[in-house]
């Protein structure tokens, strides 16, 4: 069903928070969506291709045109890419449109994306704060920055569940990235824990240790859950531990912790290509173990 005055909604970038928020606001009713990422035009971009058109999403033949007719602009590319997609989308901003930075970046790249934005369209930056799937549009979200109470109502119609971290760009980006040091670091330790407790054939022992230790905590489904994480999104997500890396500096703290998670987050993405991890990770915790040191066996 489509809404009556929806805002028309724009994503630069389309990989799985694009694909994921595109497809949610298109079942709550927004029917202008459009988008547009660097590998439209390319063979290896067939599977967004394929995505935008399944969502019902129209593809920009460029960034300027996929965002000229846009109200919001949703920024998803990759950690690294950032600053690059707002300097190509720049030229063909409004003043009246918001510029939704959503990249998992360090407060001071927030920062140095909204100075480049200033005056050509309305900054904020925004922190997802969970996986986008099942929740989709509905992610739980931080918005910051000066224009961060205007477009909250906005969002909020749209059935998303923001929250306004403060005035100041950055601040949202803060959270996210601290708290990344203990998420994507207990991933980190879940391998390093379990495939060791696996290979010495103490699984149980190491789990009804740990238990009695944090009751209630389901080690099992963590240690499913936390090596599928890695598996799935691990280059992704050391290229986000960078920028938690870089948070910390700018706050005085040596990420000692935050640049190991980094090198542990890349080693379990590149084993998660491997066809024995991809295809054990929907299945229970020892299976996973089993497959994952086996991979991390045969790469030494």
């Amino acid at each position: 069903m489509t809404r009556p005055n929806t805002p028309r909604i724009c994503f630069i970038g389309f990989g799985e928070a694009g694909q994921a928020l595109a497809s949610g606001l298109r079942d709550a009713g927004v029917s202008a969506l459009s988008a547009w990422d660097i590998l439209f035009p390319v063979p290896a971009g067939e599977a967004l291709r394929a995505a935008a058109d399944r969502i019902g999403v129209r593809r920009g033949a460029s960034a300027g045109d996929a965002v000229k007719d846009a109200d919001l602009i949703v920024a998803a590319v990759t950690a690294a890419s950032s600053l690059e997609a707002a300097q190509a989308a720049k030229p063909f901003l409004r003043r009246d449109q918001y510029y939704l930075d959503i990249n998992s970046v360090s407060p001071a790249r927030k920062q140095l994306t909204g100075k480049l934005i200033d005056e050509a369209a309305r900054y904020v930056d925004m922190a997802v704060m969970a996986p986008v799937h099942p929740a989709r549009h509905r992610t739980p979200s931080l918005l910051a920055g000066p224009h961060a109470a205007s477009v909250e109502p906005i969002l909020r119609d749209l059935g998303m569940k923001t929250t306004v971290a403060g005035r100041e760009i950055g601040a949202a980006a803060a959270i996210k990235m601290v708290r990344s040091v203990m998420v994507k670091g207990m991933e980190a330790l879940t391998y390093e824990c379990f495939v060791a407790a696996a290979r010495a054939g103490v699984t149980d022992a190491v789990i009804g240790s740990l238990t009695k230790s944090f009751p209630g905590f389901d080690w099992p489904q963590a240690i499913a859950y936390n090596l599928e994480r890695m598996a799935s999104h691990g280059i992704r997500r050391a290229a986000e531990m960078e920028e938690v890396a870089d948070t910390l500096r700018e706050l005085g703290v040596e990420p000692l912790m935050a640049t190991a998670t980094v090198a542990r987050q890349r080693r379990m993405g590149e084993l998660g290509k491997e066809e024995n991890v991809r295809g054990a990770l929907k299945r229970d915790y020892t299976t996973v173990l089993d497959a994952v040191s086996a991979a991390a066996r045969d790469a030494n």
